[in-house]
């Protein structure tokens, strides 16, 4: 009986560099780790790509550490680790706060941040709090590394700049000043994707971006610019709501999510007065 792992084949690099030269020489090859969307797709009989690159032993890419006073955080890093990180609740506690609403213990343990970017969803739960921080993309290739801000990361609904040859290393964030908040509004509170998801950073240049409201993680600039020139909450609420653009899927309307992020504006614009 043919089974939904036949013809699947699964490289075991031992380093990072053995990785990128398996990305090179025997792609088409789709990088995997913690497998939480992959496996889903298997489940489903979805899965198109037959060729897969285990990075899930590559330790020296689950680091988390100090990069003059922001941070670097590895791309294996998982929900758990950003979660039970003192350098990630003290910079940046909208990340600990996504990381905790990220599926349930178990995806906590097997979801990495660098899966959640590649995987390229908009109702991806950490994508709003990198956009809101400023984060770079950390990408290696055998030919070298670079960085993309992670305002140009996305060129579309589950579309990126990385070349099939690149993999994810790391997301580097500048330090962030002023109060940070992160909401997730879902169907439960546990286990379900975002209808809305958003984080934003307070201080004098506002930083706000919404997940679930467009084909990609999502700034939203001219609210931005409403609130640092002073708008009341309402101005800049209905600005939001006419510079998202949302649409009606299996999980929600576009009207409920218009009507969501402007009331998730408003509470964070309140809380952290």
């Amino acid at each position: 009986m043919r089974s939904a792992v036949a013809g699947l084949e699964l490289l075991e690099p031992r380093s990072v560099n053995e990785a990128l030269r398996m990305m090179r020489d025997r792609g088409p090859a789709t990088p995997l780790a913690g497998a939480t969307d992959l496996y889903v797709h298997l489940n489903s009989g979805t899965l198109k790509p037959r060729r897969f690159v285990n990075r899930w032993a590559l330790d020296e890419l689950r680091r988390i550490a100090s990069k003059r006073d922001g941070l670097s955080i590895g791309a294996l890093a998982t929900f758990t680790d950003c979660l039970r990180s003192p350098l990630v609740r003290r910079r940046l506690p909208m990340l600990a706060a996504a990381a905790r609403e990220v599926g349930g213990v178990q995806i906590q343990n097997r979801g990495t941040l660098g899966g959640n970017v590649a995987n390229a969803s908009p109702a991806g739960d950490a994508l709003p709090v990198l956009a809101a921080a400023e984060a770079l993309v950390v990408l290696r290739s055998t030919e070298g590394e670079r960085r993309v801000p992670f305002s140009a990361f996305y060129t579309g609904y589950r579309s990126t700049v990385m070349r099939a040859d690149e993999l994810i290393v790391a997301l580097e964030i500048p330090p962030v000043a002023g109060k940070q908040w992160f909401r997730k509004v879902g169907t439960r509170l546990a286990q379900a994707i975002s209808k809305v998801v958003i984080a934003a950073v307070r201080d004098a240049r506002p930083r706000i971006a919404l997940g679930s409201v467009g084909p990609t993680v999502v700034r939203v600039p001219r609210t931005e610019e409403a609130l640092a020139s002073g708008a009341s909450i309402e101005q800049a609420r209905r600005i939001l709501e006419a510079e998202i653009k949302p649409i009606d899927d299996i999980r929600s309307t576009a009207a409920y999510r218009r009507r969501v992020a402007g009331n998730l504006l408003a509470c964070f614009w309140k809380e952290t007065s």
